[in-house]
């Protein structure tokens, strides 16, 4: 029982040490002015909001991902693997948040970002599949089960019609990916594991 206690610790504690690598490059593309007047930094506006909007995102992310890791029994490969891939995807934000930065919301690095959470979320439903399908029934009760089950596709299309809306109304689309994102701002606590 201990072995399987440290290898879902293990899986965790990697996890959450590529969410703070991921949030830490991000604020790296943040470059200073040149010039120490106040005035210099409003052109920094697309950067400075990509970048808050992107780490909410990505602590929206994290708390839903800690969540689920609460219930892994013994990792399996499976789970592993997703979560591999999960976390590569999230590793994406910090080059799409630039895009979107840099060009200021244009339809193409909006498309780019909505498509990005299109991945995430995929791989996120098949990571809390894997935990939930593995997981003590006791631990996790069904009304937890049905929230989730009930939630992730309304998420998904939510991005699916943010990617198709920003190739008209980019900051449309833009504002689509935050109210989706919305919908994961809690996750469901009423199970039982600490």
């Amino acid at each position: 029982m201990r072995e399987v206690k440290v290898n879902a610790e293990r899986l965790t504690a990697f996890s959450d040490a590529v969410f703070a690598v991921i949030v830490t490059i991000m604020v790296l593309e943040i470059k200073a002015p040149e010039r120490p007047e106040l005035p210099d930094l409003l052109p920094l506006w697309p950067m400075a909001v990509s970048y808050a909007v992107s780490y909410v995102f990505i602590v929206i992310i994290w708390i839903n991902h800690h969540h689920l890791m609460r219930f892994v029994r013994p990792p399996t490969l499976g789970l592993i693997w997703i979560n591999f891939i999960h976390l590569f995807l999230v590793s994406l934000l910090p080059f799409a948040t630039d895009r979107v930065a840099s060009t200021k919301l244009a339809s193409s690095p909006v498309v780019l970002y909505a498509g990005l959470f299109v991945c995430i979320d995929i791989a996120y439903n098949v990571f809390g599949y894997q935990v939930f399908a593995h997981a003590n029934t006791a631990q996790v009760p069904m009304r937890m089960r049905r929230m989730a089950r009930s939630r992730s596709p309304v998420v998904l299309a939510a991005f699916v019609i943010a990617m198709l809306v920003a190739l008209l109304a980019p900051r449309f689309g833009f504002a689509l990916i935050c109210a989706a994102l919305m919908l994961h701002l809690w996750p469901d606590v009423s199970g039982n594991g600490s």
